[in-house]
């Protein structure tokens, strides 16, 4: 099989106790078998352990935090893409996507093919909106938005305890009354801002899907799991692929109404005592946990490569059942050098031609 040569940039390259996709997504496209390009790592701090990892970015280059905005992002990958062409960027964090689709169009004048979702969908499943996705006939949770600690004390009003409390962007905690919920309120408006959003609490057991949309309704592929072992902030540190006909027919319903364009994770709550299913949040990338789809049989991780660069992608039809994941930490040995060319530079560059000569390159 021909490999595709392609210089493929991915960020998220956190692997800590709360990784980022990164590391996962670029596994998944070097076990593609069809990948014969570089990848390169677009890391926001020099100690991101995927920046060092052998075996994970060919060259990696700092970036920007998103709180800069857009215009800093496309300058710097201006930089980038003028040094080492990119033809494919997969942004993994929920922090800077709105950014990507701030500037999607100007990355394809320059030959840079993302595929993200539309910027009105996007907007849509934030936690802020998500009890809105019910106008559009999906099972989600009864929720509010809440800029005013005094609401938060009129809740029962509204909700039997115990209640979910979530920051805008990260973070959810279960308050059983309405002192607690008042205190979490604090807690994550001063952490992520204004507004914090009260969701329904709905008992039963949570399973987690990642998936690809077509951004007309298909669903290309989606592997759902179940968590097995969890960090002490509630991120799995293993999993298991599982059968649910009910739930795989629920999230391709799902992806019928939301026509998402682009990776995503569902999380899933299927009630205890109903058996009804909920759709409690929708992540607009790929989880850190990704890698367990290739696993299971289906690559979504090069499947959206594919799709960014305009190619027909067949539907994935099943998965593999039973398929396990867990992680573990491990210490690698790095020269100082490394770590001192992405401080200094903010660069490393590593790359290799066909021949397998390095070759230099100036500064981005």
């Amino acid at each position: 099989m021909k490999r595709r040569v392609l210089n493929i940039g991915v960020s998220g390259l956190n692997a800590t106790d709360n990784p980022g996709p990164g590391v996962a997504v670029i596994r998944s496209i070097r076990e593609s078998g069809e990948f014969g390009g570089i990848i390169t790592g677009l890391a926001y701090n020099p100690l991101d352990p995927g920046a060092h990892m052998r075996g994970i970015c060919d060259n990696v280059f700092l970036m920007p935090y998103p709180s800069q905005g857009a215009e800093n992002l496309l300058e710097r990958i201006r930089a980038i893409h003028s040094m080492l062409p990119l033809d494919v960027i997969i942004p993994t964090l929920d922090s800077e996507l709105s950014l990507y689709l701030k500037i999607d169009r100007e990355l394809a004048s320059m030959g840079i093919h993302t595929y993200l979702p539309e910027e009105e969908m996007f907007n849509l499943r934030s936690k802020a909106r998500f009890h809105g996705l019910r106008d559009m006939g999906v099972n989600v949770p009864k929720g509010k938005p809440v800029s005013d600690a005094s609401a938060v004390y009129g809740l029962e009003k509204e909700y039997t305890f115990p209640v979910m409390v979530k920051g805008q962007f990260y973070e959810a905690f279960i308050a059983y009354s309405p002192m607690e919920a008042v205190s979490l309120f604090f807690r994550l408006s001063s952490k992520w801002g204004l507004p914090v959003v009260i969701q329904e609490f709905i008992p039963g057991t949570e399973y987690d899907v990642v998936a690809l949309g077509d951004g007309k309704g298909g669903l290309v592929g989606a592997v759902p799991m179940k968590k097995m072992q969890l960090t002490d902030q509630g991120k799995a540190w293993g999993g298991i692929t599982i059968a649910d006909d009910g739930m795989n027919e629920f999230v391709r319903s799902v992806m019928g109404k939301l026509k998402w364009r682009g990776p995503c994770e569902f999380e899933v709550m299927k009630a205890r005592h109903s058996g009804e299913y909920y759709l409690i949040e929708v992540n607009p990338r790929f989880p850190a946990w990704c890698y367990l789809a290739v696993g299971a049989g289906q690559n979504l991780a090069w499947a959206a490569v594919r799709l960014a660069l305009g190619e027909e992608v067949p539907p994935f039809s099943t998965y593999q059942v039973g398929t396990l994941f867990l992680r573990h930490s491990v210490e690698h040995i790095y020269p100082l050098s490394q770590y001192r060319h992405l401080t200094t530079e903010g660069q490393l560059v590593r790359i290799v031609d066909e021949e397998g000569t390095k070759r230099r390159h100036g500064k981005a």
